[in-house]
């Protein structure tokens, strides 16, 4: 199975990707909205498609990416029904089953946290997405949202500590950079939960944090009530002048067959040495040559009243130049591939034999 873990350092929140290798079938549990354009391009780029996304429970300090994903991908949005939510695709309970070609994930019940939490338990029982019910040396607070610490302590019990010492626990949020706990860990090291606690230990402990409430509440809650819809339409285009896409690694880009459709709407950047336009992949005819190495003492040099698209040999280079330009408060893009994806298209170019 393909497996990702991603971080929101905002409300330190885990998304996690889920995908079958054989079918490309995806799933995304705990999405975050202001990172839909990272997860995305993480599906493109390893040729997935979202099949699902899952949330744990209606969380209170982001805003899910539910909804954005569905609106955008296609993807259909899983959540416990017990929250009577909108836009839910699927309003599932304790021992259903969410399948992404030939692997599964099934819920279990664990409220406590908030009254509709579940926990993601895969079908082989080696992994288990806990929400905000169980955390890594921790629990979910019980103070609001219908919370309530002997429930909690019930469903970690039943629910959760009933699976496999060797089972890894994977939570939706850690303030202190744990990535990854196991069963038999929490068990034996969690303060509030392990070794020999009791309800009553478990229910004083929760009801003695003190905690202030998240930040986004009065926001996240009835934005995750609805699946993370926004209230007024959002702004889809990463650019305004051309469909730029943002990459994994953030990079802004753009493909070579918008740029040739549209060339004279864009100003192109080579930045690569003046003695490599000599090469068999030759330049695009009007390119303007600033290479990378010169381009921060140079950017006066660049004009401003078009786009500009960077162009290096295979697109790295240009991908560095992208960061420098748009740092530079200047609208720019990528071209995707460089000149390598070019020549691979056929498309016209200027060689040193033909100048």
């Amino acid at each position: 199975m393909i497996f990702r873990q991603l971080f929101d350092s905002v409300s330190s929140t885990y998304t996690y990707l889920l995908a079958d290798p054989t079918s490309h079938e995806a799933v995304l549990v705990d999405p975050v909205f202001e990172h839909h354009e990272r997860d995305s391009a993480l599906l493109r780029e390893l040729d997935l498609k979202l099949a699902y996304t899952l949330d744990t429970h209606v969380h209170a300090d982001h805003v899910s990416g539910a909804w954005l994903m569905k609106h955008k991908l296609g993807s259909k949005i899983v959540l416990s029904g017990r929250y009577g939510a909108d836009n839910v695709d699927m309003g599932i309970d304790h021992g259903d089953a969410v399948r992404f070609g030939d692997y599964v994930v099934t819920a279990r019940a664990t409220p406590g946290h908030t009254a509709g939490c579940l926990s993601y338990v895969s079908g082989d029982e080696s992994i288990v997405f806990t929400g905000d019910a169980l955390l890594i040396r921790g629990a979910g607070r019980t103070d609001f949202q219908g919370g309530d610490g002997a429930t909690l302590y019930r469903s970690i019990k039943e629910q959760i500590f009933t699976l496999p010492d060797a089972c890894l626990v994977y939570p939706a949020h850690d303030y202190d950079g744990r990535t990854v706990s196991s069963v038999g860990e929490e068990k034996r090291h969690n303060p509030r939960i392990g070794g020999s606690a009791r309800e009553q230990d478990f229910v004083g402990f929760m009801n003695s944090l003190g905690l202030a409430h998240p930040k986004k509440i009065a926001v996240a809650v009835p934005a995750n009530m609805r699946c993370g819809e926004p209230e007024a339409e959002i702004d889809e285009a990463v650019a305004s002048w051309g469909p730029v896409t943002l990459s994994y690694a953030a990079i802004h880009q753009i493909d070579p067959e918008w740029v040739l459709d549209h060339r004279d709407a864009v100003h192109l950047l080579d930045v690569r040495k003046a003695h490599e336009l000599q090469d068999v992949t030759g330049q695009i005819e009007g390119v303007q040559l600033l290479p990378l190495d010169e381009l921060r003492e140079r950017l006066d040099e660049v004009p401003r009243d078009k786009p500009v698209v960077a162009v290096c040999h295979a697109g790295s280079r240009s991908a560095q130049a992208t960061r420098i330009l748009r740092g530079a408060g200047v609208e720019a893009a990528n071209l995707v591939g460089g000149m390598v994806r070019w020549n691979e298209l056929s498309f016209p170019v200027v060689r040193a034999d033909e100048s």
